[in-house]
């Protein structure tokens, strides 16, 4: 059965990627540089700041070292959390407390594995009361290689083993929920079931990647998904949910 579920945190439990595009936009004017249309989502979705920076500089022949790129990671994320604060209303997606309110009924653990930083997912969940829901974050400040690599989804289950050793949690008794390819390919490479949600990239693009593909997240209905995780796990491609 499903014993935890592991969040994606950008696209799955905040509508910020705007928010994002507009600081990694304004990052570039400042080195007199403009971020070309569509640029943002073919080069950054589902990667850490570093690396979008990173990828961003190199495709205008500019090699960043490390220190540089420390410096304007800190400057994107200094101007993220002062956009924040500034908000009346965080955009956090519909169904969202709902969802969660469900899942830990069901007596379900909950985690993150994200390539934001710590900094940027506390003050969000603190903001949106929900701090107390997720006692496991794997951020980016907890890895070295983002997604679409596994390891932040492996250290999520290793720390949710040393959070609940009597879980005895196995990897295949995860479910992720994410909204990028890079995402998706990061679960299953990490032999999780994964939920693709249709926040950011076309449906039909995350089914071919995903075990079960919502349009929203409320639509996920967890009863039927528990089916999979019987002694005999049946493997889904499906659209049904």
């Amino acid at each position: 059965m499903i014993k935890a579920i592991i969040f994606d945190f950008n696209g799955i439990i905040i509508n910020d990627e705007r928010i994002h595009q507009q600081l990694i936009e304004e990052i570039l004017l400042e080195e007199n540089l403009v971020l070309k249309q569509s640029e943002y989502q073919q080069t950054c979705l589902g990667l850490t700041d570093r690396d979008c920076l990173q990828n961003l500089l190199a495709s205008r022949g500019r090699v960043a070292d490390e220190n540089y790129l420390t410096k304007l990671q800190q400057k994107k994320a200094q101007s993220y959390v002062e956009k924040i604060k500034s908000l009346e209303k965080l955009p956090l997606y519909s169904g969202l407390n709902d969802f969660i309110f469900k899942t830990r009924s069901s007596n379900l653990k909950l985690a993150i594995v994200s390539g934001a930083i710590r900094q940027e997912i506390d003050l969000v969940l603190e903001r949106a009361e929900l701090a107390e829901c997720f006692n496991i974050i794997v951020a980016a400040d907890d890895i070295t290689s983002c997604k679409p690599k596994p390891d932040g989804y492996l250290l999520a289950v290793e720390r949710l083993n040393q959070e609940y050793p009597e879980l005895n949690l196995q990897a295949s008794e995860c479910l992720a929920i994410e909204h990028t390819l890079a995402g998706l390919q990061a679960a299953k490479a990490a032999e999780l079931k994964v939920v693709g949600v249709a926040n950011t990239y076309p449906f039909h693009m995350l089914q071919r990647q995903s075990n079960w593909t919502v349009d929203y997240l409320h639509e996920l209905e967890l009863e039927r998904i528990q089916k999979f995780y019987a002694p005999t796990p049946i493997e889904s491609n499906s659209d049904e949910e």
